[in-house]
């Protein structure tokens, strides 16, 4: 039990990416906080170690207030995965003030928010584990807000990690690539837009949540405590070309 006695919160939970790392960290033994944004989450059938706290990252008493329940219901938090995310879809010519204010504040400003929540109540150490995206490192057309909020996670990363070293508190990032979530789903329906994926990924395939939840228990365990300020990139190889 690799996350025995340890308490995580896991923000965006219910699905895709977060709610598999939630599942794999109460396999390994943690007892977890799903967070969403719905009002009428569940996890009742994840048994007493798993909650449900409902939270608007871009909303910064919201995020303190669930870190905050969160030490309520299990006494301390040992992790925060800064999760939540949304998706994007329009390019530098045609981005709208709206869009951009809604990707960055999720996708960015959610990060801070947690990131500095996290810091505020870890008391004895922990592990901060952020959500970018290869899309951090290289760009891709049409996805303007979303490339950009995620290379500011990068930055976000390698800056809290400073800060916080001489705390034990060892802030790192996991960079997805393609994988198959409901984020991604309409856009690996289309046949000539999977075929790319898979024809300029190495390993030749997308990924699925697992990869990335495995990832997330390495960084979240005592297996990794002399690793921090790094952004693992799980994708395929897509960084390496």
């Amino acid at each position: 039990m690799r996350l025995e006695n340890k308490v995580a919160v896991v923000t965006g939970a219910m699905s895709g990416l977060g709610k598999k790392i939630g599942e794999r960290f109460l396999e390994e033994g943690a007892k977890v906080i799903f967070s969403d944004i719905s009002a009428n989450g569940s996890v009742a059938e994840y048994g007493e170690n798993a909650k449900y706290i409902k939270c608007d990252v871009s909303h910064s008493d919201e995020v303190d207030s669930l870190i905050k329940e969160a030490i309520k219901f299990f006494g301390k938090v040992d992790i925060v995965v800064n999760n939540a995310g949304i998706g994007d879809g329009q390019g530098i010519a045609d981005v709208t003030n709206d869009n951009w204010d809604k990707v960055i504040g999720v996708n960015l400003s959610g990060v801070m928010y947690g990131m500095r929540a996290a810091a505020r109540e870890m008391k004895e150490g922990g592990s901060i584990i952020n959500m970018s995206s290869i899309l951090g490192k290289v760009g891709l057309p049409g996805s303007v807000s979303y490339c950009a909020a995620k290379g500011g996670v990068v930055q976000l990363t390698h800056a809290g990690a400073l800060d916080l070293a001489k705390r034990k508190i060892r802030v790192n990032a996991i960079a997805p690539g393609f994988i198959q979530t409901k984020m991604t789903e309409q856009m690996l329906e289309m046949k000539e837009f999977k075929n790319m994926i898979e024809s300029s990924t190495p390993l030749g395939h997308v990924g699925e949540p697992l990869d990335i939840a495995n990832a997330a228990v390495y960084l979240a365990s005592d297996e990794s405590k002399y690793v921090t300020g790094e952004i693992i990139y799980v994708d395929g190889g897509w960084t390496a070309r």
